[in-house]
């Protein structure tokens, strides 16, 4: 049962042209079903009813303020307006949204650091539409940790993990090109996003005891240094300076056969030097259902697991799993 005195979370409105503005409407159709905790979205209320009428959803769209926003969750969808205009004509992405895009994740943080909100849920934006408008950053991840030192005057450094029941991934590395890694991946930052990681798994996840995978970055993590020094060089002394500050850290490990549901038994999250390493298998797993966390900030955030679909948008065919799961998991790690 909701309850109205439950602080809501902060929902972005996403790159509107995308599935976003639709996935929001049809979580909040499934709020009874799912037993989701009240949340509100920032952005254009106008542009929110367009988007129900276009896909035939029965929701009540109200503008509203934060602090109305659970009392209001109870009959219709609480907007809180950015006060500008969005076009968000379907699968045909503006720069000139771009400004409302960045101006939601903004405020959704904003009013967390005001105690408005309780958590941070962002729809998916497409960075090349928003570079048009000056952003400077290579995605969400990086800009949240700008934010929290803007607003919670709190130098953070963002660590991205994917989540789903079956897997949770860290990739250490993340945008940045397959030949860049080597040079990237140093035993200080495997150290840092390693401590990172079992800090918030202890205090957000509730485990008194993470269990951290390494993967190794060469084939069959390097075979004893004929694929590579890597592993031995770099990650393996990674690994002894964690378990030396008490984490239990394991590996480094032939990535190829960490996934697997036997080996998945061993470990709570698994870290992988690359992206891909760590992305295809819990896309694999659970592509519908995976969903972006951000450790390392001063404040809980979560996304869905997947970009802003725009060959799908305004056709009422998005999956909301992920943004569902992605709601249900902020009101569980920020309770």
């Amino acid at each position: 049962m909701i309850q109205s005195r439950v602080l809501p979370l902060a929902l972005t409105q996403g790159d509107p042209s995308g599935i976003g503005p639709e996935l929001a409407l049809k979580a909040y159709c499934a709020r009874k079903a799912e037993d989701l905790p009240p949340f509100f979205v920032l952005g254009d209320p106008a542009m929110f009813e367009r988007v129900a009428r276009l896909l035939g959803l029965e929701v009540n769209v109200e503008a509203t303020t934060a602090a109305s926003a659970t009392e209001i969750f109870l009959t219709a969808l609480p907007v809180v307006p950015l006060d500008r205009a969005v076009r968000g004509d379907a699968g045909a992405p503006s720069a000139t949204d771009a400004p409302s895009t960045i101006l939601s994740i903004e405020r959704a943080v904003e009013c967390v650091a005001r105690g408005e909100a309780r958590a941070v849920v962002t729809n998916p934006i497409a960075k090349n539409v928003l570079y048009a408008a000056g952003f400077s950053h290579p995605g969400h991840t990086e800009f949240l940790g700008e934010l929290s030192s803007r607003c919670f005057h709190h130098e953070a450094r963002p660590v991205m993990m994917l989540w789903a029941p079956e897997l949770a991934v860290v990739p250490v590395t993340i945008h940045v090109a397959l030949a860049q890694v080597p040079q990237l991946l140093t035993r200080e930052l495997l150290v840092e996003t390693g401590r990172i990681v079992a800090r918030d798994l202890a205090a957000r996840f509730g485990l008194a005891k993470p269990r951290l995978a390494f993967a190794g970055l060469n084939p069959h993590a390097g075979e004893g240094g004929a694929m590579g020094r890597e592993e031995i060089d770099v990650i393996a002394p990674a690994i002894e300076e964690l378990r030396a500050m008490g984490i239990e850290a394991t590996g480094p490990h032939p990535a190829d056969t960490m996934f697997h549901e036997a080996a998945r038994r061993n470990y709570d999250v698994a870290l992988c030097p690359t992206h891909d390493q760590a992305l295809i298998p819990i896309k694999t797993l659970a592509f519908d259902r995976g969903v972006n966390v951000t450790l390392g900030l001063p404040f809980v955030r979560t996304s869905p697991d997947h970009g802003t679909a725009f060959d799908i948008a305004g056709k009422g065919v998005a999956n909301p799993s992920s943004l569902i799961e992605a709601i249900r998991l902020a009101g569980r790690i920020s309770a």
